[in-house]
């Protein structure tokens, strides 16, 4: 599960929303989302799965919430939309991964060419996202037609360690950088109240839920897939301490760099990959470290993009006529449309992001926990919360699931709209 949630969302999306929306304050409030909505969201959509035994199009409607099935469909298509863009950034890791191995062989390869400019259009930015792009999700379609569940847990199993093992590494040579500490402060220490507003914790709440697959898609069908005798909440604390760590991690190692080399951190979606080449650029054989940083990333990200695609097919296939193979052709190329549009430029991107990352996941998150606490009857959800449990606070975690979640994230809601249109 830590192999599904880490990723692209904690080494990539975390770091440049901390530098979008204020350093130290962002932190605070993405911990402490993580801790009131991320871990009990988490297990509500788990058991919602497990209870259901159906993916994202059928367990809303089984549960008992009504207009079900129409709002599955529509997480169907927000997941779609997310697959896109995340399939976009994807090739921007692969393309900075082939430029740290090309540079070993002396080879001249700019990699910045890949990342759409900050405004305005770029025609060889476009093209080389649109072709990089394509050929993943080709590499993805053949793998799920074959069909892929099994090997996807073995591969996490290697690839997450090994991810892990690249963020430690680095952080050491960021925090040793000459000017590293003005970046471990303003990362870690540097709160200022100034900057708390509902935007900010709206969206420390959407880079819980993106970083935790969050939105009624994901963890729901995963759920689907649990054993009885599993513990939802120990597993959904474990799942959540896992994840937040990987992003952390990504912090330490990029915001002393960012100090240190005089990059300006609210560069935006483009952050991880205007630093960590100069970090490598400072350390011996700086090549290999970041091939295999790049390479261990790439390999993360593409497993999650596999399980995603999984997600959208098995939708198909279990609510529709269509065959497997007719079904992952069409979901890459109704991705792939949506995957265009955030190719123009990083403004648009952040805005794309902005909404489907955060937005619809914050959203699916609250309608998951609706669904469990409001439609399903009381005494299945906490039958199904307690099953491999025996710990006493599964009422409470079904009462903060039923009003807590809801509250929380409609207050930050309203907040916002209030703050956009004074």
């Amino acid at each position: 599960m830590i192999g599904v949630a880490a990723g692209l969302g904690n080494v990539w999306r975390f770091p440049y929303m901390v530098g979008e929306f204020g350093g130290a304050a962002f932190v605070l409030f993405y911990i402490l989302a993580i801790a009131v909505i991320g871990v009990p969201a988490l297990a509500a959509e788990w058991t919602l799965g497990r209870h259901t035994r159906i993916g994202t199009v059928g367990a809303f409607a089984a549960a008992g919430l009504p207009g079900g099935r129409w709002v599955g469909w529509f997480f169907f298509l927000t997941m779609t939309a997310a697959i896109g863009y995340y399939t976009n950034v994807l090739g921007w890791v692969a393309y900075f991964g082939i430029g740290e191995a090309a540079s070993a062989l002396g080879l001249e390869w700019s990699s910045a060419d890949i990342l759409p400019p900050a405004t305005g259009t770029s025609g060889r930015s476009f093209l080389l996202q649109a072709f990089i792009t394509a050929l993943i999700m080709l590499a993805c379609v053949l793998v799920l037609t074959r069909g892929l569940r099994r090997g996807i847990e073995r591969a996490s199993r290697l690839l997450t360690p090994a991810l892990f093992i690249g963020l430690i590494a680095l952080v050491f040579r960021a925090v040793t950088l000459p000017g590293a500490g003005a970046g471990l402060e303003w990362y870690i220490l540097k709160f200022d109240p100034q900057q708390i507003n509902a935007g900010v914790v709206l969206a420390a709440t959407g880079q819980a839920a993106f970083s935790l697959s969050l939105g009624g898609t994901f963890m729901v069908v995963y759920g689907s897939y649990l054993r009885r005798d599993e513990n939802i909440p120990q597993l959904a604390v474990w799942t959540a301490t896992g994840d937040t760590l990987a992003g952390l991690l990504a912090g330490l190692a990029i915001f002393p760099a960012v100090f240190a080399i005089g990059l300006e951190p609210a560069s935006g979606p483009g952050l991880l990959f205007e630093t960590l080449p100069a970090v490598f650029d400072a350390m011996p054989t700086g090549w290999l470290f970041g091939a295999l940083f790049f390479g261990s990333l790439f390999g993360a990200g593409y497993l999650s993009d596999l399980a995603a695609f999984e997600v959208v097919i098995a939708g198909l296939t279990d609510n529709t006529r269509l065959r497997r193979r007719q079904a992952a052709w069409l979901m890459a190329g109704v991705a792939y449309l949506f995957a265009l549009l955030p190719m123009i430029n990083l403004e648009v991107f952040l805005r794309w992001d902005l909404t489907f990352g955060s937005g619809m996941q914050t959203l699916g998150a609250l309608v998951a926990a609706v669904t469990l606490g409001w439609s399903l009857r009381r005494s299945a959800a906490l039958r199904e919360l307690a099953q491999g449990c025996e710990s006493r606070l599964v009422g409470l975690l079904y009462v903060w699931i039923r009003y807590v979640i809801p509250t929380v994230i409609l207050t930050l809601f309203v907040g916002w709209i209030l703050t956009q249109a004074l």
